[in-house]
Formats: C-alpha cells, sequence, structure tokens
C-alpha cells in the first residue's frame, strides 16, 4: 500500500475529544493492550497529529502521528498498528516468521505466500480470515510487517501451506515508515532460538546469516546469525518453491558459509559481497544514466541543466526498491561523474554561470548508449512521461516546521521556578504548560471565576507594560497565554526528510509571490525564498515553464549571497500556488501572495 509516494492531503493537531474516541477505538481493536499500556502508548499530553493521505493508487488513508513516528494508520474505518508500534509492543498482534530474503520483495509490493512461511516448534499463530497479523524474520521477534490474513490457520494448515497467507498493507522501509524517523529494528530474541542455540552450542562453527538485497539494517543480519548452514538450505529451497510472489533468484544472496560446503551458486555470491557499496553505487549510477538517455532525455529537451537531469530523468529510471545517491559513490558529486562521462565522449557539459552547468550535447549513436538494454525493473515509458511531467514531485517531501519561543531577559522571572533559564528554546505545548503550573502553584486562579488569573508581582513586570499596570488586576487564561508568546523571542525548528532537525533563530520567512511590471508595460510573477523549504528554484521554474508554457528564469536575489529568484512571465500565482500547496503539501500560513492570482471573470 505505501511502497510508493502518497500524497498528503491535510495534517492536523488532534483534539482533547478526538484522542479520547481514538483511545476508545484503540482499546477496541487491540484489546490485548493494558490500561497502563494504552497511557504509555497514548500519553494525554503529547501532540497527535492526524494526517489525511492518499496512496499511489487513490486509497484514502488517516495516520495518527506522535513524535514525528506514524504510530497508527486506518483504512476503511479499521485501525493498524505501524512498525513503530509494534517495536514498542511486539506480541500485539499475531505474527507469522518469514525468511529475511522475503523482506526485500514484501517491500516491493507484494504478498506473502504461505511456502515461504517458516513453521516454528509452537505451530502457527491461530488467526481467523481478514485478521489483523505481524510478519517478523527468523531470528528476531521485532515485526517488518503489517497485513490482513487472507484465510484461518485451519484453512493454511488444510491446503497444505499453498497459496497467498497474508495480504501485506505496510513494510519495514516503505514510505509510510519513511515518513518517520527511519528507526532501524530492535533486537528482540526469539526464545525458541535461544533455547535451540544453548542445546546445539557445538554448531556455533557452522552458522551464518542472510543479507537480502535490500541493504537492510544491520539489526536485521546480527538477528539472523544464529541460522545454521542447514537452515539456511532449507530455506532457500521454501522460496524456491514460491515462498514469495514474483520471487526470482536474485532475492537470495548466501553469505560466506564454510568454504569446503559451499558451492559455485555460493562462492559467486561472496564475490559479489566482496565488492564495496562504493562500486555497486558506481553501477547503479551509470545504469540510471545510460537508462534516462536512451529512453528518458529528448534532444529537444536540450541544454539540459545537470540538476534537472539528476532529479527528473536519472532518479526516475532508478530501479524499485533501490536508491541512487550520488554522495555514496566513488564520484561523490554530479558534475564530477558528468565529466567523466564527458571524458567518455558521450556528452557534453557546459557552465553557463558560476555553479550552474548544462548538458549541451549527447552523441546518440555512442557505442555504450546503443549497447545499453533497460532492466526489466526500471521504470516503464509512462512512470518517465510522469517523473519528468511532475518534476521530480514525488521525491518532495515538505519539510517539518515547529515554531519556538526562546526565554528573554524579560520573562525569565516567570520561568525560573520551573528551572529554565535564559536563552532556553521551548516549545508552544512546554510555554503552556510551564505557565499552568506557575499560576496553579502560586493560587492565582480566581477564585470567583476560574476562567481568569489574579494577576502577582511576577506575570505584572512580564507580561503587562507600564501604562496597563495600575488598571489589570487580572486577565483570561487566553489572554495571559497569548502575552507569554508574544514577549518570548521567536525560534523555528526545520526538520527536512531524512535530515537532522535544525534551529534557527527569528521566524521563518514564507515563500514570498510578488507581481512586477517590465518593458512594454508586461507583467512578471516573481518568487523567492524557495531555498527556504527545501525547493530547488531551477526545478520550479521548469515545472512553471512547462505547465504554463511561458519563458522562466532564475537568477541571484539582490541583496543575497545564497538564495535565487524565479521570475517568469505573466500572473501565473494561480498555477503557483496550486503546485504549491496541492502538489508540494505546503501549508498555505508558509506561502505568501496567492491573493495577487487573477479573478476568474464571469459572464453576465
Amino acid at each position: 500500500m505505501f511502497c510508493k509516494s502518497f500524497r498528503v492531503k491535510s495534517n492536523t493537531v488532534m483534539k482533547g475529544s478526538d484522542r479520547r474516541k481514538l483511545r476508545a477505538d484503540v482499546l477496541t481493536a487491540f484489546p490485548a493492550l493494558s490500561t497502563e499500556e494504552l497511557a504509555e502508548f497514548l500519553p494525554s499530553k503529547e501532540e497527535l497529529n492526524l494526517v489525511k493521505l492518499y496512496t499511489h493508487k487513490g486509497e484514502a488513508v488517516i495516520a495518527y502521528v506522535q513524535d514525528r513516528n506514524p504510530i497508527l494508520f486506518e483504512v476503511e474505518r479499521s485501525l493498524y498498528p505501524t512498525v513503530y508500534t509494534l517495536w514498542s509492543y511486539p506480541d500485539l498482534l499475531p505474527a507469522f516468521v518469514t525468511w529475511p530474503p522475503v523482506l526485500q520483495k514484501l517491500a516491493g509490493g507484494a504478498d506473502l505466500m504461505l511456502p515461504g512461511v517458516v513453521l516454528p516448534p509452537s505451530g502457527l499463530p491461530q488467526v481467523q480470515q481478514g485478521n489483523i497479523c505481524a510478519i517478523t524474520l527468523v531470528g528476531n521477534r521485532a515485526p517488518v510487517a503489517v497485513g490482513i490474513a487472507t484465510m484461518s490457520t485451519t484453512e493454511m494448515l488444510g491446503a497444505g501451506m499453498k497459496g497467498k497467507g497474508v495480504a501485506v498493507l505496510h513494510t519495514y522501509t516503505d514510505q509510510l515508515w519513511a515518513m518517520g524517523e527511519k528507526c532501524l529494528p530492535p533486537i528482540i530474541a526469539s526464545l525458541e532460538l535461544e533455547t535451540a542455540k544453548a542445546d546445539n552450542a557445538s554448531e556455533e562453527e557452522k552458522q551464518t546469516a542472510f543479507s537480502p538485497d535490500l541493504s537492510p539494517a544491520p539489526c536485521l543480519q546480527s538477528a539472523t546469525e544464529s541460522l545454521s548452514l542447514k537452515e539456511v538450505k532449507s530455506g532457500l529451497e521454501l522460496l524456491e518453491q514460491g515462498g514469495v510472489k514474483d520471487a526470482d533468484d536474485s532475492a537470495v544472496q548466501p553469505l560466506p558459509g564454510d568454504g569446503k560446503n559451499a558451492e559455485p551458486g555460493e562462492q559467486k555470491g561472496d564475490a559479489m559481497e566482496a565488492r564495496t557499496s562504493q562500486e555497486l553505487m558506481d553501477e547503479l549510477l551509470l545504469q540510471c544514466f545510460f537508462h534516462a538517455l536512451k529512453t528518458s532525455v529528448k534532444k529537444s529537451e536540450l541544454p539540459l541543466l545537470t540538476s534537472t537531469f539528476l532529479r527528473n530523468h536519472m532518479l526516475s529510471c532508478c530501479p524499485e526498491g533501490k536508491q541512487m545517491d550520488v554522495k555514496k559513490s566513488n564520484y561523490k558529486k554530479l558534475s564530477k561523474f558528468l565529466q567523466c562521462m564527458q571524458n567518455r565522449k558521450i556528452l557534453q557539459v557546459k557552465e553557463l554561470s558560476k555553479g550552474v552547468e548544462s548538458i549541451v550535447e549527447v552523441d546518440w549513436k555512442h557505442p555504450e548508449i546503443r549497447a545499453f538494454v533497460a532492466p526489466d525493473s526500471a521504470c516503464t515509458a509512462q512512470d518517465q512521461e510522469k517523473g519528468k511531467e511532475r518534476t521530480g514531485e514525488q521525491l518532495y517531501q515538505p519539510p517539518d516546521i515547529v515554531p519556538l519561543y526562546g526565554i528573554s531577559v524579560k520573562m525569565l522571572p516567570l520561568f525560573q521556578e520551573a528551572g529554565r533559564r535564559k536563552g532556553d528554546v521551548l516549545s508552544s505545548s512546554d510555554v503552556r504548560s510551564i505557565i499552568i503550573s506557575y499560576v496553579k502553584n502560586n493560587d492565582l486562579v480566581d477564585e470567583d471565576n476560574k476562567n481568569f488569573v489574579t494577576v502577582d508581582p511576577v506575570l505584572c513586570d512580564c507580561v503587562l507594560e507600564r501604562s496597563e499596570q495600575s488598571d489589570i488586576a487580572k486577565l483570561k487564561w487566553e489572554d495571559l497565554l497569548s502575552r507569554c508568546i508574544e514577549r518570548l523571542q521567536p525560534f523555528h525548528q526545520v526538520t527536512f526528510h531524512g535530515q537532522e532537525p535544525v534551529i534557527r533563530k527569528g521566524s521563518l520567512d514564507p515563500i514570498d509571490i510578488s507581481l512586477a511590471q517590465r518593458a512594454s508595460n508586461k507583467k512578471v510573477t516573481l518568487i523567492k525564498n524557495l531555498e527556504l523549504y527545501g525547493l530547488d528554484p531551477q526545478s520550479v521554474a521548469t515545472v512553471l515553464q512547462q505547465r504554463v508554457q511561458a519563458s522562466a528564469t532564475v537568477a541571484a536575489l539582490p541583496g543575497s549571497k545564497d538564495r535565487a529568484q524565479v521570475q517568469i512571465q505573466g500572473n501565473q500565482v494561480g498555477p503557483l500556488g496550486k503546485l504549491l500547496l496541492e502538489e508540494y503539501g505546503l501549508p498555505r500560513k508558509y506561502v505568501q501572495g496567492l491573493e495577487k492570482a487573477p479573478k476568474s471573470s464571469k459572464k453576465k
């Protein structure tokens, strides 16, 4: 369900009444949770966001996000836990065990087939058709997938363990997991495996492990280190019998084992693994490069900015389940890679301005381009057209922006009681809780009307102006809190996808859209501050140029060293607003100037 990028429709903070309803629904859906576990799982004071999204197939899904991690998702009014939740509560759902190589296929959108299920000594978990269940890997009880049982346990055994067992909805490494902090699965040892390991200590020298082509977390490898060579071979036989839908021989690569018992195929796998990750990334880079030139880039698009070539063409040709990253290759930079391609007479790159390079010529008859054959797993022509049309929008995820507040000298007396110091940065919820605690600890709530707070000397100095200090003795709660927020120093925290949070002083400047007049009274649309939100000005200009069929240019922003300004002919505020809000998913409050869009004329 989440193997491909989804579109976020809205992201709102849940109210208290909605949180209480969710707690009741969770208790109904997962009765195994105790009252203490439920209070720990959904604490009343933690901020909980409700995110409405649409999958790549158009399915409407609601995700519940806490501390930047999705903990639940709802499909057709049914609640499902995410892997983040199951790592904290591994026994919440009945779990089926499978082999590590199967994870790659599950993450790619496949369902779990019964021949790939490992039968533990205790037997299969007891489930009925339609029950929610988890999927774990041999040697580690940390679930890596969530799905729905397609038949009962009795029916599975009656069918001879053949057919589809679990319809998978969500997996570790899919886009829903990537929406969170991308934590690695913990190692939760299996009690049965621990007992078997103690009884068979003499087999420790023959232990081996799986290494999926997906390059999963190191903990998955260490979690399967208790598998013997005999168990590994039995797992391979299961996969060959159809353990997972559309499985192939490349799904399993044995790791080095006993050299005497290793077969030629295993020795070949050893040689493959001996290659460094940089060499593998170099191969992927070359594959995407030649595939883009042969099937995606057209001669009419030249000259083509190198950044646009990477975003719109090379990334869209990356095989499903793999991630291309130039920084992880031996080239380190795209410019260095393209320079090597230029030395091989494949293309020609020119620097139009400082730091801005374009591909100006491609030798389509070059032997390496003509000899290249696109792999079956590569993107289809339709996907490439969508990638060029959308200019890499699926790759963009809006940053998580959190307003913060710093304690100033004037407001310090109010926060000292809570152990805070000058310059400490707090969230709005922290500010609110500290103020409420201060009022209650000092008995400042008005006895006659609890909606009012008595102003003591500390509050008087912190939140009242000099002209108000002799006239105001009480303040409403809302007024007190808003006054405190206004007198704190503004900060903001920006978290880009896959990066560490960054805290900056001051408020975050919105994306500014303005109109200007040029020669012959022609209007142009100007856009600035795109970089603050992780948007490439050149890519945005390319998208607008293709959609509105108007000339677009990118130039340095006057008065700024590291920012650029996009200029496009005509009043294009309407299409630009649709791009930023609906497709890039930016909140409206961070886009300024949308009111300047031309009003549609209505016929009388």
